[in-house]
């Protein structure tokens, strides 16, 4: 008979002293199951979202790629950069939803939350300063559109999603030295919750650099666009279509950067409300997919023709089948 192995990732006083308590780590401390042996609610959250933003994502890229003229719009290249930046979000969300159903077993607890916690921080900055690009892009789309296609240059595009890239993976390089813990993404895993902590210094660094800037811009150029909009007298429709994104910005994302910043300082610290809060800006990836997508024309017009090319490639299909057991019924008739 096999013994078998403890999962190093979620191990828990329960596990090391069986007597004192039975269930596991769990951030919501509600929700464990023990039929399934889990933290039943905070699988079904990370599950439904890793589901939403993949397969949002998804239809966004291939929209893209089976449209090539849309990528000829400067506004489509940071849409798709943050479409895989997102899809990739999604992708990485899959860690802590296998890490509370135990499929992670014989993994360093601490290089694993680590890299893990890099990554998702890495992309989540990329997803979130390519929307502040979108929200340039389009101010200056508005504000200067003369001198619009000599100021935004394909050239200047791919030199600007470079440098997201890399600004993103300088800026969260230090949690590798010691600086301290970049976000909460990890924290399904007691060590990341537990052992691996937040210090002020660095959240400062994170704010400061990344989070605060990008936060600013959005809210410099919507503002600025709903002001320009209302003195040329736009219809109201329009109107809030434009105020929708920095909306949807804020109430994802303010949250997160609240509680990062007390929990670090040692003012406010509860797990719930670092679970709820993370895993609310990881849905802003869906979000995303959804606001950025759907609101720019051109991939609208991409997506109906996918869309129509898609039912008329089922009908043809239907109709071939039809004839095909027509003719198969009249020749058994016959």
């Amino acid at each position: 008979m096999m013994n078998s192995t403890p999962d190093p990732l979620n191990l828990s006083t329960a596990d090391i002293h069986p007597q004192n308590v039975s269930a596991p780590f769990c951030l919501l401390e509600i929700g464990y199951t023990h039929i399934f042996n889990t933290c039943l609610l905070e699988v079904s959250i990370i599950l439904l979202l890793t589901v939403l933003i993949i397969s949002g994502n998804l239809v966004v890229i291939f929209v893209f790629h089976c449209a090539p003229l849309l990528s000829q719009h400067t506004t489509s290249a940071f849409i798709q950069t943050m479409a895989y930046a997102d899809l990739l979000v999604g992708v990485s969300c899959l860690f802590p939803s296998l890490s509370l159903l135990h499929h992670l077993q014989g993994l360093d607890p601490k290089l694993t939350c680590q890299v893990f916690g890099y990554m998702v921080s890495v992309l989540k900055s990329v997803s979130m300063v390519s929307l502040a690009c979108v929200s340039v892009d389009r101010y200056i789309a508005i504000t200067r559109p003369l001198n619009y296609t000599s100021l935004v240059t394909p050239c200047r595009v791919r030199c600007c999603i470079a440098l997201i890239w890399l600004y993103s993976a300088l800026v969260f390089l230090p949690s590798f030295l010691g600086w301290g813990k970049p976000g909460y993404h990890g924290d399904v895993v007691e060590w990341c919750a537990g052992e691996w902590r937040t210090r002020p210094a660095f959240t400062t660094f994170i704010v400061a650099l990344l989070y605060a800037p990008a936060a600013l811009t959005v809210c410099f150029t919507y503002a600025n666009i709903f002001k320009i909009c209302r003195q040329h007298t736009r219809e109201i429709s329009e109107r809030h279509a434009r105020q929708l994104p920095p909306f949807v910005f804020y109430i994802l994302w303010l949250p997160y950067i609240l509680y990062f910043l007390l929990e670090s300082g040692g003012i406010y610290h509860h797990s719930a409300a670092s679970f709820l809060t993370t895993w609310l800006a990881i849905s802003n990836s869906f979000c995303n997919c959804l606001i950025y997508s759907l609101s720019n024309s051109a991939f609208r017009k991409g997506l109906k023709r996918l869309c129509s090319f898609c039912l008329q490639r089922s009908e043809k299909r239907t109709r071939n089948k039809c004839k095909t057991q027509c003719v198969f019924s009249k020749k058994t008739n016959s």
